[in-house]
Order: C-alpha cells, then sequence, then structure tokens
C-alpha cells in the first residue's frame, strides 16, 4: 500500500494544498494518509474531497485580526484566536464536509507531541469533534499556543519531534509513500535562538519537551537523511517546492502564498502520470 506523508511549516502549507488539490484533481485517492500540523490542516480537506476550500481560507481571511495577529496573544493566548480557526471558519464560514470525511475508507492520522512524555502520538480521524481538537493539537507551536488538552493528557504541535511522520508510515505497512515536504531541496535545520530559549523556559517543568524543542534541529535533520535514501532506492517520491520558499511562518502577503500553492499544484499535474502509475 501507498502511504501519503505531509509535513508541516504553517503557512509554507499552502505547498501543500496544491500538491492535495491537484491529487484530487488526477483522481488520486491514497488510503493512508498521515500529517502533523499544517499538514493535517490540508490533509483533511484533501479527505473531504473539498479542492480549493484551504486556499479559499486563506484568501477570505488571511487579513482578518482573528485569524492570525499578536494582538490574539493578549485575548486569547494564542497567535490565532483558535475558536475562529477550527470552529467558527469550519463550521460556519468555510463548511467543512463531515460527512464525506466520515465516510472516508481509508486511514487518516495525526500526529501531536505529548508534552509530558515527550512522545509523538497519533489521533485517527474517528476522533475528529466539531471542536477540531485533534488539530489544534498538532498546531499548538510552544509559546504561540495553548496546550491542547485531550482526555487528561496535554499536547503540543506534531512537527516538534515527529514533523515528517514517514517510519509511522512505514511501520503501518507502507513500501511505497509520496512525502510531501515545505522546504526547498537542500535545505538543513540548523539550531535557532528560539529553540534555545523554549528550551530553558519549558526545562524544568516539563523536561521531556524541552529534550525535543533542544534536539529538534537535529531529529528533522535525519528525517530528511531518511527521506533521501528512501528516494534513491525508488521506495519513495518526494513532492517538495521548487520556487524559493521565502516567506514566513505566518506570512500575509497573498500573492507569495497563492505562488506556493500553484507551485505544489502544478508539479503533480506535471509529474500526473508518474504518480499515478507509482500509486498502481
Amino acid at each position: 500500500m501507498t502511504g501519503l506523508v505531509l509535513e508541516g511549516g504553517a503557512f509554507r502549507g499552502l505547498f501543500t494544498a496544491g500538491v492535495l488539490d491537484a491529487l484530487l484533481d488526477i483522481k488520486a485517492e491514497i488510503k493512508y494518509v498521515i500529517g502533523v500540523s499544517a499538514g493535517a490542516t490540508n490533509a483533511y480537506s484533501y479527505i473531504s474531497k473539498q479542492k480549493g476550500r484551504n486556499l479559499e481560507i486563506m484568501e477570505r481571511f488571511i487579513n482578518h485580526k482573528r485569524y492570525v495577529g499578536y494582538g490574539n496573544l493578549i485575548k486569547s493566548k494564542a497567535i490565532m484566536d483558535l475558536d475562529f480557526v477550527f470552529d467558527e471558519i469550519p463550521n460556519k464560514y468555510c463548511i467543512f464536509d463531515y460527512k464525506t470525511f466520515s465516510n472516508y475508507d481509508g486511514k487518516m492520522l495525526v500526529g501531536a507531541l505529548n508534552i509530558e512524555t515527550g512522545e509523538s502520538e497519533y489521533f485517527d480521524k474517528d476522533e475528529l469533534d466539531d471542536k477540531n481538537s485533534i488539530l489544534r493539537a498538532t498546531c499548538a507551536i510552544p509559546m504561540l499556543f495553548p496546550f491542547a488538552k485531550i482526555k487528561n493528557s496535554y499536547y503540543a504541535d506534531g512537527g516538534l519531534l515527529d514533523a515528517i511522520p514517514i517510519k509511522k508510515s512505514i511501520e503501518d505497512g507502507n513500501d511505497k509513500n509520496i512525502i510531501v515536504l515545505t522546504r526547498n531541496e537542500g535545505y538543513r535545520k540548523k539550531q535557532s535562538k528560539a529553540n534555545k530559549f523554549t528550551y530553558k523556559f519549558y526545562k524544568n517543568k516539563y523536561p521531556k519537551l524541552a529534550n525535543v524543542l533542544k534536539n529538534r534541529y537535529i531529529q528533522y535533520n535525519k528525517q530528511l537523511d531518511y527521506c533521501k535514501e528512501l528516494e534513491e532506492n525508488k521506495k519513495a517520491i518526494i513532492i517538495r517546492p521548487t520556487i524559493k520558499m521565502d516567506i514566513g511562518r505566518f506570512e500575509r502577503n497573498k500573492n507569495k502564498l497563492k505562488a506556493i500553492y500553484q507551485n505544489g499544484y502544478d508539479l503533480v499535474i506535471r509529474d500526473k502520470d508518474k504518480i499515478l502509475y507509482y500509486l498502481k
């Protein structure tokens, strides 16, 4: 079976949205999807077969103060108004097709980091509720979002540890994978000042989380190397941006975001025959 593995990357995820919309257009129905952070949020519209929905959300709300803005940190302790993004938008404005989503006959997993254990956990699509708690968890960037509570545990951004959840896909029996990355070829993550700060901030209260933050760049680069190895051995197809990803985590420039969306879409259409053959 073939898995579809989706990296996160905040608003760089518009590239992934373009890829997924093109997969819908070429009728590439993949029965195993796993994603973290923005990769997971974009995947939901792929599963519900709502082409263009993620692009529409960006175009309609990118400049809305409740969608993203540092003022929200004061009002709701998150850079996004989470009730607006994960409740009002899917349930009032850009209506999410819960019925088609629930009828999907494949497996969809969303990864999030348990802040107490420092381990990644994966939530099945059937655990979705109308407040989109799973998506709130996988997008909970430390310092910018509150940790999300599911049952009796708290979770942070799924991309902190398992940013490219390829090994989970393989463990689940997928001997072939299509991996969608949101960084350009040759990119290597470096230890950032932000990670050093968050490590110090959390090391006493949440030492396992702090350790993940400290070693994040090492783990991510190892995953990149592993993906490259799979690609070289014909065990994976990697789709990554071919235009410069010179955008911020919460980019406001619509033209830049539309350009990376179009890049993702065009790459799939260009390689349509290759992808469909691979899926056979």
